[in-house]
């Protein structure tokens, strides 16, 4: 089970989405880093997969969690930092190394409805 953040006075309201396998902690405002997805910058999006939504301090109850989703739009797509990939076999003279760039589309959350 995910433990939410204490919700702050700047933060009343924040939501759990889950897309790309991954599940993120929103809020109406925050800009976040998901898994690449296929859209052009400035597309508006909605994530209806909703698994929490906060208000106040308080969990919403499962029959109004049904209509609830989370409005973002597409500011960026990039690739991340490099990561150094490094494989040896020790006394046996074999190392390699390669590295990785994960693709990801930047969001924008606009609003949380629910």
């Amino acid at each position: 089970m995910l433990l939410p953040r204490p919700a702050s006075k700047k933060d009343p309201m924040h939501a759990i989405i889950q897309t790309g396998g991954k599940q993120y902690r929103v809020a109406a405002g925050d800009t976040i880093r998901v898994e690449k997805l296929p859209f052009d910058v400035g597309t508006t999006l909605d994530f209806p997969n909703v698994l929490a939504v906060f208000k106040d301090g308080e969990m919403l109850s499962e029959a109004q969690l049904g209509n609830a989703k989370v409005v973002a739009t597409v500011t960026g797509a990039d690739r991340s930092k490099k990561i150094v990939v490094f494989k040896f076999k020790r006394k046996k003279q074999y190392k390699r190394t390669i590295g990785h760039r994960q693709h990801y589309t930047e969001l924008k959350v606009n609003e949380i409805v629910a």
